[in-house]
């Protein structure tokens, strides 16, 4: 399957790109070796081989769930710059009316 010079400018209108007459034929060679190598891979004879996502299996790498004690209020308060009254201090982002 080859493409046009043609076909390639009216791509082009389509994508609302502006091409010089060089990339014309420049992108419509590029494009006809696209669909040469794409139409050899559906060439391939792929019955009765399921679909993948992958080229290798693949696994859950995460460890397992534990429970363990949270953070206390002071211990993460310790490492906070401007932490006040238990609490974080932030600066004001909204204005007030």
């Amino acid at each position: 399957m080859s493409i046009s010079r043609t076909e390639v400018a009216h791509l082009a209108r389509l994508s609302r790109m502006a091409l010089s007459e060089a990339e014309l034929d420049h992108f419509a060679g590029q494009l006809d070796q696209i669909l040469t190598a794409v139409a050899r891979v559906q060439e391939v004879a792929a019955e009765g081989i399921e679909p993948t996502t992958h080229a290798a299996g693949l696994s859950n790498v995460f460890r397992e769930d534990r429970l363990s004690g949270c953070l206390g209020q002071l211990a993460a308060l310790d490492q906070a710059p401007a932490a006040q009254d238990g609490r974080f201090r932030v600066p004001r982002i909204l204005a007030e009316d």
